[in-house]
């Protein structure tokens, strides 16, 4: 985990930009510290800011009349969220929230506009970030419909290792129970079991990864699904 500001480079979409489309951007990054669990956005609220992460993860959350949620992305500093306002005004459609301690760089979302109308460096990132999370919300899917909550435990862990680079990772029931849209017991269930097993440690809200390759035979086929059909390595 960074316990300071990496630097707007950090997140690969900025740093995959021309200098001269950077230097567009630059002026109008702000550095923001989240603390876990910090909400971004919420549902059908317009999209005021774009978030472009330097570490940890932000998870996007599909939420219910009955406020039971199930996470449908996330995005790490290998993308941005909200970044389509870069193209349109436009809404939320999920919850946003820090799945753990972040930096990120923010941007008013008319100022990323401006940039996106002279750059098309930009706009392409502001698409091609929307297109991924597409991907991710269709693979999501057909996830949690078809595989068991073990497999699905499994994946949800090696993708938040890629992201945090950590095998250590801090995470209450109740956090990883509306992540996986299950309840509290099933996710103590699944930990214990992972844990019989010899592929992770589960203590007090932190579970550590202590066999990354029995982890990954543990999961489903979606983690590297992920991996192959988006830009998270």
């Amino acid at each position: 985990m960074h316990s300071i500001d990496p630097g707007p480079r950090t997140n690969k979409l900025l740093a995959s930009l021309p200098r001269e489309d950077f230097q567009l951007l630059i002026p109008h990054l702000s550095s923001v510290q989240l603390a876990q669990g910090a909400v971004l956005a919420e549902p059908g609220v317009e999209v005021d800011h774009a978030y472009f992460p330097l570490s940890g993860a932000v998870s996007l959350l599909v939420v219910m009349r009955d406020g039971k949620a199930i996470e449908t992305g996330t995005v790490g500093r290998e993308g941005a969220v909200g970044a389509m306002s870069g193209i349109a005004p436009c809404k939320w459609q999920v919850r946003a929230i820090a799945q753990m301690p972040m930096f990120a760089r923010k941007i008013a979302s008319t100022e990323l506009r401006k940039a996106a109308s002279s750059s098309k460096a930009i706009a392409d990132l502001c698409v091609r970030c929307s297109e991924e999370l597409l991907t991710q919300a269709r693979i999501g899917a057909a996830c949690n419909a078809l595989h068991r909550i073990e497999a699905r435990f499994c994946r949800w862990l090696l993708q938040t290792r890629d992201r945090t680079e950590s095998d250590n990772i801090q995470l209450t029931q109740k956090f990883l129970a509306e992540m996986l849209g299950v309840r509290r017991t099933s996710v103590t269930e699944v930990a214990h079991k992972i844990q019989a097993a010899g592929a992770i440690s589960y203590s007090r809200g932190v579970i550590k990864i202590i066999d990354r390759e029995a982890v990954k035979a543990l999961s489903c086929e979606c983690y590297e699904t992920l991996r192959e059909q988006t830009s998270v390595s």
